[in-house]
């Protein structure tokens, strides 16, 4: 089985910044650890981050709901340092993705982002990718809309949810319940 890694977001803002994630810290942590020890399970492996402008339009000082975060060039929006070492020494090559760089969209999910839905289609019809697994930062934000686009893509079968990688702002519900209304496994 050919599987690919979907990390969605490992950002210090949503790990111990502006919009920090309860258990953030630690989740990732751990998903570094879990990439060390599963070298060669991966052929291919995604990272997204959010990559917004000052004034984006999910921030409350433009109407949106959240606080100011991954805001472009900023410590904030930097990939969690712990990851890189695992992801650069284990097998399979590594792609970083950007999403919410335009003022006035918002893309919880990277599949929302044209271009790197592109990207992504084309990885796993070139590598015959069989298996996604789906981890990141929020569970019940962005990797819980990163799901629902990508079964929409793909089917429910081509996903796994790395569920103990995944903290929530709401301690899992929703991605849980998505998961149970799409049909999609995960494993602790």
């Amino acid at each position: 089985m050919k599987r690919l890694l979907l990390i969605v977001d490992p950002q210090i803002d949503f790990i111990n910044g502006t919009l920090p994630v309860p258990g953030a810290a630690e989740a990732m942590d751990s998903l570094a650890e879990y990439i060390s020890q599963s070298d060669g399970r991966y052929a291919h492996k995604i990272v997204t981050a959010d990559r917004h402008p000052f004034d984006h339009c999910s921030f409350k000082a433009s109407g949106g709901i959240w606080p100011p975060h991954c805001i472009h060039d900023t410590a904030g929006a930097a990939v969690w340092q712990p990851l890189f070492t695992p992801l650069y020494l284990t097998e399979g090559d590594v792609t970083f993705l950007h999403k919410g760089q335009k003022k006035d969209t918002e893309e919880y999910s990277i599949f929302r982002n044209r271009d790197a839905a592109g990207i992504i289609t084309g990885l796993v019809s070139e590598m015959q990718i069989d298996r996604i697994d789906l981890c990141g930062i929020a569970g019940d934000v962005c990797v819980n809309d990163t799901l629902k686009d990508g079964v929409s893509l793909f089917g429910n079968e081509m996903f796994n949810i790395l569920m103990r990688f995944c903290p929530s702002i709401d301690g899992g519900t929703g991605l849980t319940a998505t998961m149970k209304k799409l049909g999609v496994k995960g494993e602790m």
